[in-house]
C-alpha cells in the first residue's frame, strides 16, 4: 500500500493511505469549485496534486530514508499528457501550473530559476503503476459551463489566469483541511472551525438587524438628515429581489451607507442563497468602528475581522495541526458567514501566488463583496483592481457593491477596462437629487496660500473645528504652533498613535462634541479621519486635494444637519510652509478646473468629471506594472503567465512601512508578557495590532540602531518594540524623526 502522510507508528496501522488522501482532496475541491462550475477540473488537480507519492523514492522518505522528493511535477506531466482537446487542452495546462504549484506557490510559465516549463522537462521518479487502479481521472469538460469569456483577448487570458488561481484556491484548501482532519484524527485533538452557514442564520440575522434599526430611530431625534437615512435604507433593501452583480450604493457622507449595504447584503444573500458577506474597507484606521457596530448589530458569533498590522511568521507543524484558535484558523479561508477585512488583504489576495494567501478565494464565489469607499483604490493598480471584480460578478455569482459618497468613474469611455457601471443597478433613490437634500455645508475656496499662523489663528476663533492636511509631519508642526499659540482643547489625531490611541482620542472627542455642554474641541488630523469616523463639527478646514477628499472632509461637517447650511464651511486652503506630495497636487489641480467650471460639491456630475479628468491623465499608469498586458497571455496555445511575478509587482500600498511595538499601556506589555512564556507568535501579532506604529523602513533601523528600540529575543526581526519612552506620547504619537539621536544605552561614556 502507497502513503500519503506517515506518523511515528512503525507498523503504519494509522499511516494515511495514498488513494484516500487523493479522494478525499479531489472530493474537497470539487464541492468548492461547484459554486462556479469549476467541479470537474478542481477534482482532476485534486486526485492528481500527489501522484508523485507513488513513487519509491517518496515511500522510503516516508519511512525515513533520504530526503525529500518532488511529489508536485508528476501530477503537473501527467495532466499535460491526457487527451483533451481544443478548450479543454489549455484547462489541462492551466491545472499544471496548479497541481505544480500546490506547496510552493503559483510558479511564472518562464521564471528566473526556470519556471513551470523547465519542471515539466525534468525526470521525474518512476510511479508504481497502482496508481492507475485507485485513481482514475475521468471524464467529461474541465471549462466551467456557461463560462462568460470576454472577446478581447487580453481580458480573455485574464479570465483563465484568474480561473487558475480559483481552482488553485480550492485545491490548496482542501489539501490542507484534509491533511489537518487526518493529523487531528491521529492525535485525538478536535480542530473547531465549525462556523454556522450563512444560509441557517440569515433569519435570525435579519431579525437583529431589524431590531436594531427600529430602536436606533425610535431614539434618533426627528431631523430631515434621519429621516432620509430610513428612505435610503428601504430603498437599498427593496433592490435585494433583483439578481446578483453589480451595483452602486452612492450616498452622501452621512447619508448611513454602511448600515444600508449590510442590510441589502442580508437581504440579497436570502434571496438567492449567496454563501458568505465581505465587507473589505480601505483604511485599517477605521476597521474597529465598522467592526463595533457590526458586532453591535449582528453579535460576535458570525464575524471575522482579517487585518494585521504586523506580519505573521509561518505557524510551527503543531500550530499547523491545531494549536491555533478558531479565529486564526478562519483568517485561513474565510469560512465565517460575515469576513470583515482591508482593501489590500482583499486584493492583494486576488493577485497572489503563496498557498496561504490564495486559499480562501474560492469563497469569495457566490458572495455579496462590498468595497466600501471604492474610490479610494490606488490608481497605480485600479484597471487590475477592476478586471478582478469583473470577474468576480461575471463568472462566480459574487454581488459587487460599490459603496462610497464619491462614485468614481469606472465606466468613462476614457477608462479602457473599466466595471460596466452602466449596466449596475444603483441602490440609492436618485443620487442627485440626494447629493441636493443632503447638503449641509458651503464651501469656501481660498485663492492665496494660508500660513500655518493664518490656519492656528482662525481656528482660534471657533471653540470647536476640525483641520485636515495632507501628512502627518504638516499635522505634527501645526498641532505644536496651536499648543504654543495657548489655543485650549487641541488634539492631535495621526497614524504615528496606535490604534488602542486613537480609540481612545477619538472618544474624548466625541465627548467634547455631543456633550451637554460644549468643550472646545480643535483637532488636527490626516485624511485617517475622512473615512467612516463619524465626527460632527461646526467648521472645517481642508488643505487641497482631490475632489473625493474635500467631500469626505465635508461630510465631517455638519453632519447631522443640526446647523444652517451657511453656519457651516468648509475651507479648502493652500498651505504656504508644507507643499503637498506631487500625485495630491495633480488630484488639487484637477479639482480647481472642476470647481472653476461652474461645479459645485453637491452635483454628482462634479465627482464624475473629476475622476474622468484623473483617469485621462493617469492613463497606462493605471496598471502601472502592466499586470494585465504583460503578465498574462497566451501564445500559439501556450499559457505565458507569471503568477508569482505578477503577485511581486501588486501591492496597493506602494511604500513599504515597518512596524513598532509601543508598550506605553498594560495591554501591551501584557502580551509582550506572556510571548515571553510561550504565547505563540501569530497570537501575539494579533493581540499586538492595536499597539503598534507603521514607520518607514529606514527610520525604524535608525531606531534600532540608536538603541531607541530592540527586537524581542528568539523572534527574529518580527517584532520590535520600542525602548525610548521619550519619543513617544499619546498627544504627538512617535517621533521617529528623532531616531538618528542616540539612545540613553548609547550615551553613556
Amino acid at each position: 500500500m502507497q502513503f500519503a502522510h506517515s506518523t511515528p507508528d512503525p507498523d503504519r496501522q494509522n499511516w494515511q493511505p495514498l488513494s484516500d488522501h487523493l479522494t478525499a482532496v479531489a472530493a474537497l475541491a470539487r464541492a468548492f469549485a461547484a459554486s462556479f462550475g469549476g467541479g470537474h477540473a478542481a477534482e482532476l488537480a485534486g486526485l492528481l496534486h500527489d501522484l508523485g507519492k507513488y513513487s519509491a523514492a517518496f515511500q522510503a522518505y516516508l519511512e525515513g530514508w533520504g530526503g525529500s522528493v518532488d511529489h508536485s511535477t508528476a501530477g503537473a506531466q501527467c495532466v499535460r499528457g491526457l487527451p483533451f482537446q481544443k478548450m479543454d487542452r489549455l484547462m489541462a495546462d492551466l491545472l499544471s501550473f496548479v497541481i505544480a504549484g500546490h506547496h510552493a506557490g503559483l510558479a511564472d510559465w518562464l521564471g528566473a530559476s526556470g519556471g513551470l516549463r523547465s519542471r515539466l522537462d525534468k525526470r521525474t521518479e518512476p510511479l508504481d503503476e497502482i496508481w492507475r487502479q485507485e485513481i482514475s481521472p475521468g471524464d467529461g469538460p474541465l471549462v466551467p459551463a456557461g463560462f462568460d469569456w470576454s472577446r478581447d483577448k487580453e481580458r480573455s487570458a485574464f479570465q483563465l489566469a484568474f480561473l487558475g488561481r480559483m481552482l488553485f484556491s480550492c485545491l490548496v484548501d482542501a489539501d490542507f483541511l484534509d491533511t489537518e482532519a487526518f493529523y487531528a484524527s491521529v492525535d485525538g485533538v478536535e480542530v473547531d472551525r465549525s462556523w454556522p452557514r450563512l444560509e441557517d442564520e440569515l433569519g435570525g440575522l435579519i431579525a437583529r438587524f431589524d431590531g436594531f434599526m427600529a430602536a436606533k430611530q425610535a431614539g434618533a431625534p426627528t431631523s430631515p438628515v434621519n429621516r432620509l437615512r430610513a428612505d435610503i435604507l428601504a430603498h437599498a433593501r427593496a433592490q435585494a429581489e433583483l439578481s446578483p452583480g453589480l451595483f452602486t450604493l452612492n450616498v452622501p457622507t452621512g447619508g448611513g451607507k454602511t448600515l444600508a449595504s449590510l442590510g441589502f447584503a442580508l437581504d440579497h444573500a436570502r434571496r438567492h442563497g449567496l454563501e458568505r458577506i465581505v465587507y473589505a474597507i480601505p483604511f485599517t484606521s477605521v476597521i474597529d468602528q465598522t467592526a463595533a457596530v457590526f458586532r453591535e448589530v449582528l453579535g460576535d458569533e458570525v464575524i471575522l475581522e482579517h487585518h494585521s498590522a504586523i506580519e505573521e511568521e509561518v505557524p510551527s507543524r503543531d500550530e499547523q495541526r491545531w494549536g491555533r484558535d478558531k479565529l486564526r484558523l478562519a483568517m485561513e479561508n474565510w469560512a465565517a458567514p460575515l469576513v470583515l477585512t482591508t482593501n489590500v488583504q482583499l486584493f492583494e489576495s486576488l493577485f497572489a501566488a503563496r498557498t496561504s494567501r490564495c486559499r480562501k478565494l474560492h469563497n469569495l464565489a457566490r458572495s455579496v463583496i462590498i468595497l466600501d469607499e471604492a474610490q479610494t483604490i490606488p490608481l497605480h493598480v485600479l484597471r487590475p483592481c477592476v478586471a478582478a471584480l469583473d470577474e468576480l460578478a461575471r463568472n462566480y455569482g459574487a454581488t459587487i457593491v460599490l459603496c462610497t459618497a464619491t462614485q468614481p468613474a469606472l465606466a468613462a469611455p476614457r477608462f479602457a477596462g473599466g466595471l460596466a457601471l452602466d449596466l449596475a443597478r444603483e441602490l440609492a433613490p436618485d443620487p442627485a437629487d440626494l447629493h441636493a437634500r443632503l447638503k449641509r455645508v458651503r464651501l469656501e475656496v481660498v485663492p492665496e496660500e494660508m500660513t500655518d499662523t493664518d490656519l492656528v489663528g482662525a481656528l482660534g476663533e471657533v471653540s470647536q473645528g476640525l483641520v485636515i492636511v495632507n501628512s502627518r509631519a504638516h499635522a505634527l508642526m501645526l498641532y505644536r504652533e496651536a499648543v504654543a499659540a495657548g489655543l485650549e482643547g487641541v488634539v492631535h489625531l495621526t497614524t504615528r498613535q496606535t490604534a488602542a490611541d486613537r480609540r481612545r482620542i477619538l472618544a474624548d472627542i466625541r465627548g467634547r462634541l455631543v456633550s451637554d455642554r460644549p468643550q472646545p474641541c480643535r483637532v488636527i488630523a490626516t485624511s485617517l479621519v475622512e473615512a467612516g469616523v463619524d465626527l460632527d463639527f461646526p467648521r472645517v478646514w481642508r488643505a487641497e486635494a482631490g475632489l473625493d477628499q474635500i467631500m469626505q472632509a465635508a461630510g465631517r461637517c455638519n453632519r447631522e444637519g443640526r446647523r444652517p447650511v451657511e453656519d457651516s464651511v468648509v475651507t479648502v486652503f493652500r498651505p504656504a510652509e508644507m507643499k503637498p506630495p506631487r500625485e495630491i497636487a495633480g488630484f488639487a489641480a484637477a479639482t480647481g478646473r472642476v470647481l472653476a467650471s461652474g461645479k459645485t460639491l453637491d452635483d454628482p456630475a462634479a465627482i464624475q468629471r473629476y475622476f474622468e479628468e484623473v483617469y485621462w491623465q493617469k492613463g497606462p499608469g493605471l496598471d502601472r506594472e502592466e499586470i494585465l498586458t504583460k503578465a498574462f497571455g497566451v501564445s500559439r496555445g501556450t499559457l505565458d503567465f507569471s503568477y508569482r511575478s505578477a503577485a511581486e509587482k501588486f501591492r496597493m500600498i506602494e511604500s513599504g512601512m515597518a512596524a513598532v511595538i509601543i508598550r506605553h499601556d498594560k495591554a501591551a506589555q501584557s502580551v509582550l508578557a506572556a510571548l515571553a512564556k510561550g504565547l505563540s507568535p501569530a497570537a501575539a501579532a494579533r493581540k499586538l495590532q492595536p499597539h503598534v506604529v507603521q514607520v518607514p523602513p529606514q527610520q525604524r533601523k535608525e531606531l534600532l540602531d540608536n538603541g531607541h528600540a530592540c527586537f524581542v529575543e528568539g523572534f527574529g526581526d518580527q517584532f520590535a518594540v520600542l525602548e525610548s519612552d521619550r519619543l513617544y506620547t499619546m498627544e504627538t504619537g512617535l517621533a521617529w524623526e528623532q531616531a538618528g539621536e542616540l539612545g540613553v544605552e548609547n550615551g553613556i561614556l
